[in-house]
């Protein structure tokens, strides 16, 4: 038997990621001795700057935003005692369509295979047993959540490790229940026109297509808090507005899709590590 720890590598797009989709998961496997790596694509610099001042608004500065952000993740992961950081440090490359996609530095302008042989080489670094990212569209179509998508199948392929593989989903249920709270807490937030109303509906996956429900209700106020590091982005953090109380019974429960699995564990499963331990 090995004496390296089980780990979990979940690799996202930008600062405040990692607790938005994962930040149960990364503090209910660390509570448990489990070694839990960040991997962090992109520098966050297309997010708001002080005062809220949006990208491409006079006095938005991507390197202070990016500068700024950093601590706010580093203090994200203390809040969820993430084991290890590591930065890839790409440009945020913006929503799609943004003209700083084309940035010669944004990750979404990335070669796919230079951002997985650094991927790669943090696998084989680390060796972990279990890798969560994001699905081919990014779960709601980010650019840089589908390069991370991208780079991290292509990293596997890259490596020997056969690591128990997720891709960080919702049941079309909980989207349903999530849409109420939203008006709830949106106060007169208008209706969404159709076109982004069928887009909505096709975010996440019918609840008997999810081979993974992970029970993390009781980590839900670190995953509060955590979001809640990420204080410069708060505008855009609509699960802040809720409460811990009623954020925990929204969010105490964390789904994904295994889509690599060498252990035979028997789906569906409430456990990433089913089958190792």
């Amino acid at each position: 038997m090995s004496d390296r720890p089980l780990t979990l590598m979940a690799v996202h797009a930008h600062p405040d990621d990692e607790a938005t989709g994962t930040g149960g998961v990364l503090a209910r496997y660390a509570a448990e001795g489990i070694r839990t790596v960040l991997v962090t694509c992109t520098d966050g610099g297309c997010g708001d700057g002080p005062g809220g001042v949006k990208p491409g608004d006079p006095g938005h500065d991507p390197a202070a935003v990016a500068a700024m952000r950093r601590q706010e993740l580093e203090a994200s992961c203390e809040v969820l005692k993430i084991s290890d950081l590591e930065m890839l440090d790409y440009a945020d490359s913006g929503m799609m369509g943004w003209p700083s996609n084309d940035a010669p530095t944004a990750f979404w302008h990335t070669p796919v295979a230079e951002g997985a042989a650094r991927l790669a080489e943090l696998m084989r670094h680390y060796q972990p047993d279990v890798v969560v990212t994001y699905d081919e569209n990014g779960f709601y179509g980010h650019p840089d959540h589908i390069q991370a998508h991208r780079i991290t199948m292509a990293a596997l392929e890259m490596t020997t490790l056969t690591p128990k593989v997720y891709w960080t989903t919702m049941p079309r249920s909980a989207m349903q229940r999530f849409g109420e709270i939203m008006r709830e807490f949106g106060g007169d937030m208008p209706e969404p026109d159709p076109a982004e109303a069928a887009a909505l509906a096709e975010i996440g996956l019918p609840d008997d297509e999810i081979t993974t429900w992970v029970d993390t209700l009781a980590f839900s106020g670190q995953k509060f808090d955590a979001l809640a590091a990420h204080a410069s982005q708060g505008e855009n953090i609509f699960f802040l507005k809720m409460g811990k109380e009623r954020f925990g019974e929204l969010m105490g429960l964390e789904t994904f899709v295994r889509v690599q699995d060498t252990t035979g564990a028997a789906l569906p499963e409430n456990d990433l590590f089913a089958g190792l331990r």
